[in-house]
């Protein structure tokens, strides 16, 4: 209690005093809209003139603001069912990081648009004439499709609601009852989103390569989308710690953060290798066809780019005692994971569907397109409430959070 009441959540008469929300500055906001702008011109001129490189671009950056909004969640579930008390202070970075995942449902449906230069199955004349294709059609079909996208986005939205709405009550009421909600929520969230979100991976990337598939591509693509979340997470704290929130963030905190950096990048690291040797071993056609281009084609030194960014940096600077609870060390390890996010998507989206290494306008502009809209419904999520759940029964702990 001593440490709620020096941080001025708490005074003496246990009254709730809330702490500065964030707030969301004009030129941030003007920021994001001009962001957004390049973003729907870049695309359009796209689409006009290179439509397969547009609407490729259009879903590598939609899926990756996905991948880094449920692994935020995923965050929050799991320090909500593990009940760690040292995050408890930044739990609403993840909540606010979730609010991306509504718009991205809409943005998925209008991909109906790019089919036919995504998804060799969404042709009739192809998958006629493929006897492998039409004999997953009964799946892999348009309509079904686009009612999976509106069931799992539907689901990820409706328990994303249910989590925000009991830690807002929390701050209201305090105590356990919200708290405990909260977890049972987060413990239904976590295996939902392990079905659904697979599923989804398949639909929405994998099946560009129609005629291969991977027991190990969603575990893959869902880690990566952990690891990158929390990098993210990490990220931002810091950030707004240099603006003047987050005042209890300490060297421990940062620490934690580290060590899902490190942890998550042997993980994926593990995953990537198994995969990749597993199908260089058994060296079966309609398996290696899919690592052919990627490795031996234009796409080589891309590919193993991915891995370095993703695997060998915070791996090989986390292990540095001193690193992890550096402030500099841990920002330039999440902004080259960040982009090594990008790098691997394109490597998994691009050599399946346009089949040619183009990074330009229409890419990066893209890219920047769909960070500006998250980043403004994140902060704009993140400044309707206290930056600080003051009422969270763990907080004492996470101020107080120390070796």
């Amino acid at each position: 209690m001593y440490w709620l009441k020096q941080m001025n959540l708490i005074n003496p008469n246990k009254s709730i005093i809330m702490e500065e929300k964030y707030i969301l500055k004009p030129q941030v906001k003007y920021l994001s809209f001009a962001a957004i702008a390049v973003g729907v011109i870049s695309i359009a001129i796209g689409i006009l003139q290179t439509p397969a490189r547009a609407w490729t671009s259009y879903l590598i950056a939609n899926y990756y603001f996905i991948s880094i909004g449920i692994g935020a969640m995923f965050f929050l579930a799991i320090q909500s069912i593990s009940q760690s008390g040292w995050s408890a202070a930044f739990k609403r970075i993840p909540e606010a990081m979730g609010s991306y995942l509504p718009v991205a449902g809409i943005f998925m449906l209008l991909l109906y648009f790019g089919f036919k230069y995504l998804y060799p199955w969404a042709d009739s004349n192809l998958v006629n004439a493929d006897e492998l294709i039409k004999h997953k059609s009964p799946y892999m079909n348009v309509g079904f499709w686009l009612l999976r996208v509106v069931l799992f986005f539907g689901i990820w939205m409706l328990l994303n609601f249910l989590i925000r709405k009991e830690s807002l009550k929390e701050d209201i009421e305090g105590g356990f009852k919200h708290f405990n909600q909260t977890e049972f929520l987060s413990k239904i969230y976590i295996f939902v989103m392990a079905l659904t979100f697979s599923l989804g991976t398949f639909d929405w990337i994998m099946s560009i390569d129609i005629k291969w598939f991977s027991t190990i591509y969603a575990v893959m693509n869902f880690i990566s989308g952990f690891h990158h979340a929390v990098a993210l997470i990490g990220l931002v704290i810091i950030i707004l710690n240099r603006k003047g929130y987050f005042k209890m963030f300490n060297d421990s905190h940062l620490y934690d953060f580290s060590k899902y950096l490190f942890v998550l990048a042997i993980i994926w690291g593990y995953f990537w290798f198994c995969q990749y040797l597993l199908m260089w071993y058994a060296n079966i056609p309609e398996e290696t066809i899919y690592y052919i281009p990627r490795v031996e084609g234009v796409f080589k030194e891309v590919f193993f780019l991915s891995v370095a960014l993703n695997f060998a940096v915070p791996f090989l600077v986390m292990l540095s005692l001193k690193a992890r609870r550096s402030k500099l060390a841990y920002s330039i390890v999440a902004i080259l994971m960040l982009i090594g996010l990008w790098v691997d998507l394109y490597t998994q989206v691009v050599p399946g569907s346009i089949g040619t290494l183009h990074i330009g306008f229409i890419e990066i502009g893209a890219f920047i397109g769909f960070a500006g809209l998250f980043a403004f419904l994140f902060l704009s999520t993140f400044s309707k409430a206290a930056s600080v759940p003051f009422n969270h029964p763990y907080l004492s702990e996470s101020l107080a959070h120390h070796e």
